[in-house]
């Protein structure tokens, strides 16, 4: 297979070959800094952790939390469709996998995706020798890809995804972009302009589909939620979800502004991204003058103006209480925005920065107006209407609402396309 490989590929493995021995450290690195799970670094090296089951295996990949979770419903079909299939889900991130521990059947196997060298390919899939590879939006991985469609598997990238500056990356190799995307019996488009690009780098895009729009409301514990409403005592919730570094800071200065002289006093839910910057967020709330707690501290939120959320798989918890929220990633560059769908799903209202360029529904939301993308300034204004009365924001709730609903159910075609691509 080498032989017959473009140059830029055949010189990216060699680098990645060259690579491969400081990986290890470098995974180490990151597990120091909570980025890794130490426990699991050897599946990161492409070393099982699990046995391979018997017969067929379809092996579903995504990176991180919001993919992995749009993978939920596409496993659940599978399993009903394909009784004899066994079936692996890899993620790339510890919050990811935590999530999954919690959502995946047991009969699922979870495993943490390989790096992508050569060496770390081969042994995985040498291991669970999956009969179809499916992966989720932009996931090209050169050595992951080409050694899995050498070994027979039938491969599919759907809801995929491949921004303007990916594209014009790729463009610079062509004949690399139209290898790895030739390898692929079946490529779903997350939307037309993915397709587009997709198709000019050498896909055969079989047609659009987008995973999050088969997705139900993020779960809740109603025990967890009837306690922690009863310790709120109807105290109004604004949430500040999926925070990123540099978000915080007009956030609570908006908080500050708009709960100022308020009876029953407000409160913040900060649920940040990453949880492990919990900490951090609490010394920034503290050097506000504001009285702040963790959840992952044990913290109750009865007396605090500013609550952490610092934990994973508890979104539909903080949905469900919150009379707005301001989904994160969206205030300053680089992120592209969050997942809008599972405040939509639970009629929960909500908002943006202007830099949700990951999601373009963000785009038909806010002309239909079942959003607003706001600028910095706007946001104390808009904390200021959601405090002032419940109901200012349910017509907004409710177009979004209505809106997803609509569009849940057109991503079944795209499962069926899988599920005989998984008949052989």
């Amino acid at each position: 297979m080498t032989s017959s490989l473009p140059l830029s590929l055949k010189l990216y493995a060699l680098a990645a070959r060259a690579m491969s021995p400081l990986v290890p450290a470098l995974l180490a690195a990151r597990a120091r800094r909570g980025k890794e799970d130490g426990a699991r670094l050897g599946e990161r090296l492409g070393r099982a952790s699990q046995p391979r089951p018997a017969g067929r295996l379809a092996w579903l990949h995504a990176v991180s939390v919001g993919e992995s979770l749009s993978l939920l419903p596409l496993v659940d079909r599978l399993r009903a469709a394909r009784k004899d299939l066994a079936i692996l889900v890899t993620s790339g991130t510890r919050a990811s996998a935590e999530v999954l521990a919690r959502r995946l059947p047991a009969e699922v196997i979870h495993q943490y995706a390989p790096v992508d060298t050569p060496g770390a390919a081969a042994r995985f899939l040498d291991h669970w020798r999956p009969d179809l590879a499916i992966f989720v939006e932009s996931e090209l991985w050169p050595n992951l890809i080409l050694a899995a469609k050498a070994r027979g598997a039938r491969l599919a990238l759907i809801s995929a995804s491949l921004s303007r500056r990916s594209y014009q990356s790729w463009r610079k190799v062509p004949m690399a972009a139209r290898t790895i995307l030739g390898a692929y019996d079946l490529v779903l488009a997350r939307d037309a302009d993915c397709a587009t690009r997709l198709a000019a780098l050498g896909a055969r895009v079989g047609g659009l589909a987008d995973l999050k729009f088969d997705g139900a409301a993020p779960p809740v514990d109603e025990a967890t939620l009837a306690a922690i409403g009863s310790a709120l005592d109807g105290r109004p919730v604004l949430l500040a979800a999926s925070t990123h570094p540099g978000e915080e800071g007009p956030i609570l200065r908006s908080f500050i502004s708009a709960a100022a002289g308020r009876t029953p006093k407000p409160i913040l839910i900060i649920a940040p991204r990453h949880p492990e910057r919990g900490s951090a967020i609490e010394q920034l709330a503290l050097s506000r003058g504001l009285h702040a707690g963790r959840r992952s501290d044990g913290a109750a939120p009865r007396h605090l103006a500013v609550y952490i959320a610092d934990t994973v798989g508890e979104m539909g918890l903080w949905y469900r209480l919150a009379r707005l929220a301001l989904i994160g990633g969206s205030l300053t560059r680089g992120v592209g925005g969050h997942n809008p769908l599972e405040p939509a799903r639970l009629g929960c209202p909500f908002v943006a920065g202007v830099h949700v360029e990951r999601w373009p529904v963000y785009e038909e939301l806010s002309r239909l107006g079942g959003t607003r993308l706001l600028s910095g300034a706007e946001i104390g204004e808009t904390f200021r209407r959601a405090l002032d009365r419940a109901a200012n924001h349910a017509a907004m709730a409710r177009t979004a609402y209505e809106f997803v609903a609509a569009r849940d159910g057109q991503s079944q075609e795209a499962a069926a396309r899988l599920i005989d691509l998984a008949v052989w």
